[in-house]
Order: structure tokens, then C-alpha cells, then sequence
């Protein structure tokens, strides 16, 4: 199930952080990647740099400094031009300091929030 633009569930915060990447390949053999975020929430993260072709529904582990997060795939995208993809992510149980950071009163809107349109009130037909 797709989630609609501009419905996100948290904000996003741009922020980019070395990550190391635990993950299973296509042929089911681990895999270790060096990646960054682009950007994070408390609950998931964007992930850039990811060379090997994931599917969304795949677990995956993630070490930011002394902290390993599990996270579940929500999405995949192709960078064009490269061989590289983005990832969408969303922790698996948990959650609360995810990061180890202090996100709250930082979070901005992100590119994708759509524009409130104010609407008239109906007419009573005079």
C-alpha cells in the first residue's frame, strides 16, 4: 500500500550520517554496506549509496556509532545514472531514541508536504 504525498506519519529531518548496512541479497548471502543517511525521522530513515537491489519487506540491520537499529524496507528506488539505490526505511519494534538524538523541535517539513488550499464555505444560494 502506497502512502499518499504530503501524509507522512513524522517529519522528515535532512540529515546525513555513516551508517554500516547488514542485509541479505536477491540470492539470500549477507551482505555488508557502507551507506548515509539523507534523512531520518525517530521511527525510519532514507538511505542513499545502497548498491544491492532490496525489496521492500526485507529486514535489515543498521549500526550508527555503537547503535544497531533493525529496520524493514518500506520502499526502493533506482538513483538514475548510477548503480546505486535509495531506500526507505521504517524500524522494526522499538522505536523512542532510535537515532540517540535529539530530534524533537527540529523537525522540518519536508519536500514532499503539500500547500493547505482554503476552500469557501458553500453558498446558501442567494
Amino acid at each position: 500500500m502506497k502512502q499518499a504525498i504530503g501524509k507522512r506519519r513524522q517529519k522528515r529531518m535532512k540529515m546525513v550520517l555513516p551508517v554500516r548496512v547488514w542485509a541479505r541479497d536477491a540470492a539470500n548471502k549477507p551482505v555488508l554496506e557502507l551507506a548515509h543517511t539523507l534523512d531520518i525521522t525517530p521511527n525510519g530513515a532514507r538511505l542513499g549509496a545502497i548498491r544491492h537491489e532490496l525489496k521492500a519487506g526485507d529486514k535489515l540491520m543498521l549500526q550508527y556509532h555503537q547503535r544497531k537499529i533493525q529496520f524493514r524496507v518500506v520502499w526502493i528506488a533506482p538513483v538514475e545514472g548510477t548503480a546505486e539505490f535509495q531506500v526507505g526505511l521504517q524500524t522494526v519494534g522499538g522505536g523512542g531514541e532510535t537515532w540517540g538524538l535529539e530530534l524533537s523541535g527540529c523537525l522540518k517539513a519536508d519536500d514532499y508536504e503539500t500547500e493547505t488550499i482554503p476552500i469557501s464555505p458553500p453558498s446558501d444560494g442567494n
